[in-house]
């Protein structure tokens, strides 16, 4: 028999934990073993090793194929994974899976109760090798890497398996998925493909307004379509029948038309039929957007009287690439940039493409609702990362086109703003020192009228009406401007903007206003381009917007008359149901007396019409749009920002100076990969005393934000914390032998 600990001290490396059982038996030799966490040196030598199953072993699930049956035609049903064991006498009677947040389920004969096959999640074991069965076979070892599959699409997969088995058994049971409608016949591709095609439909997550809506239904299309191998026809039809009614709004058919013909037409990274016949799932690459169902799921599983574990928000991280995809005159500035820039960033090309063009339609098309063009957009940039190339473009645009008078850099006071919209009823901004803007609200304790961030608050929500300026010196009355715009296009910094965060400026009105987007790191290098080289198309575009006079007569420029660009019924209905989800966010927001919350959901559904409009101008600005494509767009960039705002101020936002060291412990570890870091580490990044921080580590423990763990090093083990997160929970005991010379009494266990 091989080596038992060695054997688990490899499993424990792959991230599960295992329980001693008795030799040759099935059974543990603890009662208490769904509480064990031992380390490998305390394994019998002699025992059988059973590993332990769900989020103790990070969501490591088993397929239990208790019948020939099952085992024949689990190819047929399951999701392929290369993680499959079994023994001499039941050869691929175990397929493995990592499926977050998958609960134990069983299913039996309806006839004699004899098992068939079993989902095996948390609260269960399942014997592997080197273990010997008690009838003297030996289990084959875990080798393979278990395929990732979302928890419900397995679940979903597991009971079609049974149901087929009970049916070729020729028991009868009632239909799991609802038929097709009457009308239309579906053509099989096989006996056995389509069912499973339609159980894996069904389990995948609906197309929600906001919420990826276009990545999901493609992916979805194109598991039918490259997946399965069905015909496109059939693909369409299970599309309509068993997807469609989920989703919110619902696709029209011609809609659902394309997805398919996109689906069966564009390159695939994965082999066709990958989901029909037996192909290793991997990752899924860009060309086919799979990321709905492909990757780990966010589930949570709700023990009774189970308080939240952390007061972190979930991350959403940086804005997905695919966001920066604005069709039009954005994408043509952006394409621009990329190639000439001496360091390209998508992120900045887009955040200079989004500023021109929000420059260029104020004041000359407004939603149905007078919503406008202007947008304050705030790019977190290090240095040496390619900022000025963006603002270089923007200004040889306004230059080139006659209107480099509306161009303006820093402003050093709220006067200042006001004295260059009285020049120019349009502005474009472009800062390079947002920093110190910020940090005015913070010091700005009695809300001045003319602090600048007050000053660019009133004219945000000025745009569609008239803005008083000041009185000057040797002047009788106050002039105004009728409609001002002013687009802001601002960078910072992302270590002082951090920094500089706090409760008064995430619930200030500016703040709440500013869609900010973390470039990340910088592009590689490239010969870089002049920017006063551009392109044809795009001065033709800009020079179009500057001649374009919606109202007519000679007054536009003092009193505009914007061309109303209308929403397109699908686009209204899609726009409404975003409001009415960030009103019920909002009113939740309300009642837990979360200001923060509060503040950042009350913009969401402004922000996204203002979007949608500028993606509609840049798209056809001849005739302009708002249709379905450009409210989902909005929709899910505008809901990212605010689960962005929300997440930062969980983060770094503190209400008092033992707090912030409590957020900054909490952050070292979200940093690290698996959210764990050695104790001695975390003392020299905290810098703090040890009195200090024994004190943040044991209130952290105690609030259940932190557990203690052991890590294995090439020398000895290593005492360290793990950040336990929303979606996960805190051992409720630990059982490992540790060396307690790094330990403090506190951290010891049990």
């Amino acid at each position: 028999m091989a080596d038992v600990r060695e054997q688990v001290a490899i499993y424990r490396q792959r991230g599960w934990f295992c329980v001693p059982l008795r030799p040759r038996s099935k059974s543990p030799a603890r009662r208490d073993w769904t509480n064990l966490r031992l380390k490998p040196e305390v394994f019998p030598e002699q025992g059988n090793i059973g590993i332990i199953l769900g989020e103790p072993s990070a969501w490591l699930v088993d397929v239990d194929l208790d019948c020939d049956e099952a085992i024949e035609l689990a190819d047929s049903y399951l999701p392929p994974t290369p993680a499959i064991t079994g023994r001499p006498s039941a050869q691929r009677s175990h397929r493995w899976y990592i499926a977050v947040g998958a609960t134990t389920e069983k299913h039996t004969d309806p006839s004699d109760g004899s098992m068939i096959v079993e989902l095996r999640s948390t609260g269960t074991q399942t014997v592997v090798g080197p273990s010997i069965h008690p009838d003297g076979e030996t289990y084959e070892t875990l080798y393979g890497e278990p395929a990732t599959v979302p928890s419900l699409m397995l679940a979903a997969c597991v009971k079609a398996l049974a149901e087929a088995v009970i049916a070729k058994r020729g028991v009868s049971v009632p239909l799991a998925n609802p038929q097709p409608s009457q009308a239309r016949s579906l053509r099989h591709a096989g006996d056995d493909v389509e069912p499973r095609a339609i159980a894996y439909i069904n389990a995948m997550p609906p197309a929600i307004a906001g919420s990826g809506g276009h990545s999901q239904t493609y992916a979805a299309a194109t598991a039918l379509v490259h997946g399965f191998g069905l015909d496109p026809a059939v693909s369409l039809a299970i599309l309509t029948d068993h997807y469609n009614p989920r989703c919110n709004p619902s696709w029209s058919e011609k809609e659902l038309q394309h997805k398919v013909n996109q689906a069966a037409t564009k390159p695939h990274d994965r082999p066709f039929g990958w989901l029909r016949d037996d192909q290793p799932m991997e990752p899924a690459g860009e060309t086919v957007d799979l990321s709905g169902f492909m990757t780990k799921s966010n589930v949570v599983i709700a023990k009774a009287n189970e308080q939240p574990k952390s007061n972190f928000n979930a991350n959403p991280g940086h804005l997905p690439e695919r966001l920066f995809d604005v069709p039009g005159f954005v994408r043509r500035v952006m394409d621009f940039t990329l190639d000439n820039a001496p360091y390209p960033n998508v992120a900045l090309a887009f955040c200079g493409a989004m500023a021109l063009q929000s420059y260029l339609a104020g004041r000359k098309v407004a939603t149905t609702g007078d919503l406008r063009t202007n947008i304050y957009l705030l790019a977190l940039a290090g240095s040496g990362t390619g900022k000025e190339f963006p603002r270089k473009v923007n200004s040889q645009v306004l230059f080139q086109i006659g209107e480099s008078h509306s161009l303006g850099d820093k402003f050093a006071s709220g006067e200042g703003i006001q004295d260059a919209l009285a020049r120019s009823s349009r502005m474009l901004f472009q800062n390079d020192e947002m920093d110190g803007v910020l940090r005015q609200i913070n010091l700005d304790r009695d809300s001045s009228r003319e602090s600048i961030p007050n000053i660019l608050l009133t004219l945000y929500t000025s745009a569609g009406d008239f803005y008083p300026l000041r009185v000057k010196a040797n002047q009788k009355e106050a002039g105004h401007v009728d409609q001002p715009h002013l687009t802001l296009y601002g960078t910072a910094t992302p270590k002082y903007f951090y920094e500089s965060l706090s409760q008064r400026m995430l619930t200030n009105g500016f703040f709440a206003r500013l869609n900010i987007i973390d470039v990340g790191k910088r592009g590689k290098g490239q010969t870089p381009g002049s920017a006063r080289d551009l392109p044809e198309e795009i001065l033709e575009t800009a020079k179009w917007w500057a001649d374009f006079n919606p109202g007519g007569g000679n007054f536009m420029t003092v009193h505009p008359r914007p061309l109303r660009v209308a929403f397109t019924p699908d686009a209204e209905a899609a726009i409404n149901a975003l409001r009415e989800q960030t009103e019920a966010e909002y009113d939740k927001a309300d009642e837990a007396g979360d200001e923060v919350a509060r503040a950042a959901w009350s913009r969401t559904c402004e922000h996204a019409k203002k979007l949608s409009l500028i993606y509609a101008v840049s798209e056809n600005h001849l005739q302009p749009q708002i249709t379905i494509e450009a409210v989902r767009w909005a929709s899910e960039f505008s809901l990212h920002q605010t689960r962005r705002q929300l997440y930062l101020a969980s983060v770094h936002v503190a209400e008092n100076p033992f707090h912030k060291e409590c957020l900054k412990f909490k952050q070292r570890l979200s940093e690290r990969d698996g959210h764990v870091m050695p104790r001695r580490e975390l003392m020299r990044s905290m810098t703090l005393k040890a009195n200090d921080f024994d004190q943040v580590v044991q209130t952290l423990m105690q609030q259940e934000e932190i557990e203690p763990v052991t890590i294995a090093t090439k020398t000895k083990p290593a005492n360290g914390y793990r950040l336990v997160g929303p979606d996960e929970s805190v051992s409720q005991s630990v059982s490992e032998t540790t060396d307690s010379s790094d330990t403090s009494p506190s951290e010891t266990s049990i």
